[in-house]
């Protein structure tokens, strides 16, 4: 079966939606859904994802749906990792530390946007660092 295929649902609710940017592509037999969604329509689409590939165990999706501007400092944001705790770090950067954790569905405040990649949180526990904004979703 051919990775459109398989992911059509998806695809097919990413292009309904109003992803802008949308962009898929296949390249080494991994499928490639980027693009830029408000918060809601970001979180359909993992749960469609989820439906498909319950486990997300394939390794044939990359679903990288970023939120659109307009958030904004003391926002509320939703985790949404795929089924693992978020990683808070002491830098915007891979190679920092991990400091904490946010798990997964769990509601964080944005405290400021370091780029487009990194935004700095704190928990309600009252850890604070930089998580990856991909796994962000703002809660409407």
């Amino acid at each position: 079966m051919a990775l459109q295929d398989k992911y059509k649902e998806l695809t097919d609710a990413a292009a309904a939606s109003g992803v802008n940017n949308l962009q898929i592509r296949e390249q080494d037999k991994v499928l490639y859904i980027d693009g830029e969604a408000t918060g809601t329509v970001k979180q359909q689409l993992w749960d469609i994802y989820e439906k498909l590939d319950p486990d997300y165990s394939s390794g044939d999706l990359m679903l990288n749906i970023n939120s659109v501007a307009g958030v904004t400092d003391g926002a509320k944001l939703k985790v949404t990792t795929n089924n693992s705790n978020l990683n808070i770090r002491s830098g915007p950067s891979t190679n920092d530390e991990i400091v904490g954790k946010a798990a997964r569905h769990e509601i964080i405040t944005l405290l400021r946007k370091e780029n487009d990649q990194w935004w700095y949180v704190k928990t309600d526990d009252g850890e604070e660092g930089y998580c990856y904004t991909q796994y962000l979703t703002p809660v409407l």
